[in-house]
């Protein structure tokens, strides 16, 4: 693991175990170079990653703000998936985690392989319902036997890849709606059956140009919107 995936990492803990709550700023360039003992690019190169999760915004002249605020979806990059608007506890229960195939990743990718496949639930309790069903195909490398083995760290497979030294550098994501929930998903999220809903695609790559993840997201529209910077 890099210096910046490791300033990256500690951060992410600071910010998810709510040290640095949100819109907090957080430490000068200067801080995080001596907390770290790493230089200013490395800081920076950190900081830009945690961007990427959508777990803060800097701002040029002024610092790095937490946008984080603990319901935001656990994807590499966070891309600009963002919480609109609704109040309640989320829980994200991880439904299955396991080794196959997946006909749907290997038509978006034009490919037959074996992938992680990592299915998760966010519940709202106060509404008693799912209000967002994440499905990852991730294609398969040996470093994910010890997620099969152990589980997600902390519940994030976000930091299950930082742990193994991947990242997602590039990718894109494709928006599109649901005009009525399936009777399986339906079951899945506790929703009224062909209820309209939010559909995101992505995919996302390595810094080589390999694919990390595809993944298909149903979101609740009510709660969830399209956010782009720039």
């Amino acid at each position: 693991m890099g210096k910046s995936e490791q300033v990256a990492r500690a951060l992410e803990r600071d910010i998810r175990d709510g040290r640095v709550s949100h819109g907090a700023q957080l430490e000068s360039e200067g801080n995080l170079m001596q907390r770290f003992a790493v230089s200013r690019n490395t800081v920076r190169r950190g900081l830009e990653m945690l961007s990427r999760q959508g777990l803060i915004t800097t701002r040029t002249g002024i610092g790095s703000f937490v946008t984080y605020d603990g319901t935001t979806i656990d994807s590499n990059l966070g891309w600009t998936v963002a919480l609109a608007h609704g109040a309640g506890r989320v829980e994200t229960r991880v439904l299955d985690i396991r080794r196959g195939g997946c006909s749907k990743a290997d038509a978006f990718l034009k490919t037959t392989q074996d992938y992680l496949c990592v299915d998760r639930l966010r519940y709202c309790h106060e509404a008693g319902y799912g209000i967002s069903l994440e499905r990852s195909r991730l294609p398969w490398r040996e470093e994910f036997a010890g997620i099969l083995a152990d589980g997600l760290q902390d519940g994030s497979l976000n930091l299950s890849l930082m742990n193994r030294g991947l990242f997602a550098s590039s990718g894109s994501e494709m928006a599109g709606v649901i005009l009525a929930l399936s009777a399986v998903d339906s079951a899945v999220m506790g929703r009224a059956p062909k209820q309209p809903m939010l559909l995101l695609e992505r995919l996302a790559r390595c810094d080589d140009g390999t694919v990390l993840e595809y993944v298909e997201s149903i979101l609740d529209p009510q709660r969830f919107g399209l956010r782009m910077d720039f």
